[in-house]
């Protein structure tokens, strides 16, 4: 089968929750891409059934330069990590990443949307 569905992109990464305690604590995150459905959107799924969804370039952009879009901010932490932060009515989630992690599900990404313009 060689639908849409099969050029969705589903990665996993370790992020660690940033906060006032002594201790980050690490979280799984799924990293998500469907291309059939929302071309420009990147979705992160956290335990609990939180999503964040947003612009894809976003991210793209924030793993060079500090950037903002609505709630969510983007921006490098030193050479290998990069710093993911959401603002809601209840506080701010800030959340740290390996480079690498995002930079391969980037990677995947385009992949998908190429192969999306090539079939």
């Amino acid at each position: 089968m060689d639908g849409a569905h099969d050029r969705r992109v589903d990665d996993h990464a370790k992020g660690r929750i940033i906060s006032d305690a002594p201790l980050s604590r690490p979280v799984p995150v799924a990293l998500r891409y469907d291309p059939g459905s929302s071309p420009a959107t990147v979705r992160f799924g956290f335990p609990g059934a939180v999503e964040w969804s947003f612009p894809r370039a976003l991210l793209e952009t924030g793993l060079r330069a500090p950037t903002r879009r609505g709630d969510i901010g983007v921006w490098p932490c030193g050479r290998v990590q990069t710093v993911v932060e959401r603002h809601t009515d209840d506080g701010v989630t800030v959340v740290q990443f390996d480079t690498t992690a995002l930079l391969r599900f980037l990677k995947h990404t385009y992949a998908a949307s190429t192969s999306m313009t090539t079939h």
